[in-house]
């Protein structure tokens, strides 16, 4: 008889019996708080659709998910394989239970990593999936997980409540017309689903169809942008759209973090050029290092908390570049310069009680070298939790070695999931919880903290610093006891 597949409640935390005691006592104190979810890229339109469903288990788990289709890719197999859609539209594969059972049958390929734990969680616990998913269990699995995504129970409206989600921040273009958020707002959820705004393609100067973006800016903000004046005037009335349904916070993608200001003859002539098509390498650059001192003046007057990510070499693999186009498993990290980066920036806006900024990295190395200390000084910076590549048990902990003992946990900005798999929010919250009460369970049983001091933090890990750092409200109280 095959074993049931049942994950193990002692999972992430430390074998030693009197610290896995107190970092379960911790884990049960947060374990069941709200999900606040502040940065992500969830579709709004799977919510704002009443009879929206998540589609077949090919589509939720393998097609739309990097983190999946990365490994297998980097195995030998093909991305058509796997349904993955290309540029062109030449054809993938369609059937969806070829593609779950290639998936299947190379779902070892995870073992001990992050995505690993996720997908069994998922699997486990949101679908109540009772057997190991193999090549030969991939048919009975896909049939159990397809009947099951056709009912209303397994809707993302559903789901959503079942998961306990208080808020969820989606990520949307500076062009977008938020018709999901509209309607979501019609429904009584635009308090629980908020807009977040990222003009990353009309602020980087080297993006692909730089010039057609701006003409969507131009259109939906009703301002002629001839120069960079009306380009900076269109930026503000969309920022004033977002904020009016619901967004607390933008989001910005950048190589590297450097800030500059340039003089507005600078600036005019850099955007000028670009609207002639005659944008330079270095005007790029220099020009996304202006805009951010720009969108972070922004910020400061209309109240939004500016989010920074920042150290991802995107498209690396030139041929899935050009194949799959963007997002599609090959970008890289870089290593980053933050101290001399931020400078100009914080110079300006650091000390400006009205100005918030989150920064997340994926260089992990500038987490005690550089963030911590800059966290630990300026009052407007917050560091983001652990991202993309470190949003694992182990880069938590060196995450939280790296920086709590230079910034303190209040200057940190909690957890995000990012995900674009809905049904991996509630696991990735999970490893969060239990590496966090871990993490402090240690710190009680070598004296550095005290239970009472230790079941406040971990209320902080999962829920208020979050809250209070994206500007949300508390309206719950922390544990004061374990």
């Amino acid at each position: 008889m095959t074993k049931p597949w049942i994950l193990s409640p002692d999972r992430l935390f430390n074998a030693d019996p009197s610290r896995r005691g107190v970092a379960h006592a911790l884990y049960e104190s947060v374990k069941d708080l709200p999900l606040v979810c502040p940065h992500g890229h969830v579709d709004p339109e799977l919510l704002a659709d009443p009879e929206a469903n998540l589609g077949s288990p090919a589509d939720l788990f393998v097609i739309p998910d990097h983190y999946v289709f990365r490994m297998l890719y980097s195995q030998g197999v093909p991305m058509e394989d796997l349904g993955v859609p290309t540029r062109d539209g030449i054809q993938v594969e369609r059937d969806h239970r070829r593609i779950w059972q290639c998936f299947a049958e190379n779902f070892y390929l995870f073992r001990g990593t992050p995505t690993g734990l996720w997908l069994a969680d998922e699997m486990t616990n949101v679908f109540g999936i009772e057997e190991k998913l193999t090549g030969e269990s991939a048919q009975r699995i896909y049939d159990d997980l397809e009947e099951k995504l056709a009912s209303p129970e397994f809707s993302p409206r559903a789901l959503f409540d079942r998961f306990d989600v208080e808020v969820l921040c989606t990520t949307d273009a500076a062009t977008d017309t938020l018709v999901h958020h509209e309607a979501l707002r019609e429904a009584g959820w635009g308090g629980r689903v908020r807009p977040t705004f990222r003009p990353d393609a009309v602020v980087n100067l080297d993006t692909e169809n730089w010039r057609g973006h701006v003409e969507q800016l131009a259109e939906i903000s009703a301002i002629d942008i001839m120069d960079y004046r009306s380009f900076v005037r269109a930026l503000e009335e969309r920022r004033a759209f977002f904020k009016k349904m619901g967004a607390v916070a933008t989001d910005h993608s950048a190589v590297t973090p450097h800030t500059e200001r340039l003089s507005d003859g600078e600036a005019e002539a850099i955007f000028a050029r670009a609207l002639r098509g005659e944008v330079a390498e270095e005007d790029a650059t220099r020009f996304t290092a202006h805009m951010l001192m720009e969108l972070a003046r922004m910020s400061s007057e209309d109240g939004m908390v500016m989010q920074l990510h920042v150290g991802s070499l995107r498209n690396h693999n030139e041929a899935t570049y050009a194949r799959f186009g963007l997002d599609m498993g090959a970008d890289i990290p870089v290593a980053t310069a933050w101290t001399r980066g931020l400078r100009a920036l914080l110079n300006e806006r650091g000390s400006d009680q009205r100005f918030r900024l989150i920064v997340y990295t994926l260089d992990e190395s500038a987490y005690s070298r550089e963030l911590a200390p800059l966290a630990g000084h300026y009052p407007a910076l917050l560091l983001g939790a652990p991202w993309w590549f470190f949003d694992s048990p182990l880069g938590m902990r060196r995450y939280l070695d790296a920086v709590v003992e230079t910034a303190g946990i209040y200057n940190l900005a909690g957890f995000n999931d990012d995900t674009r798999a809905f049904a991996s929010i509630p696991a990735r919250h999970d490893v969060w919880r239990r590496v966090t009460c871990d993490w402090l369970a240690g710190m009680v049983t070598t004296g550095v903290l005290d239970e009472e001091d230790a079941a406040e933090m971990a209320w902080e890990f999962a829920y208020g610093l979050t809250k209070r750092a994206y500007g949300l409200g508390l309206d719950r109280e922390p544990v004061q006891k374990v």
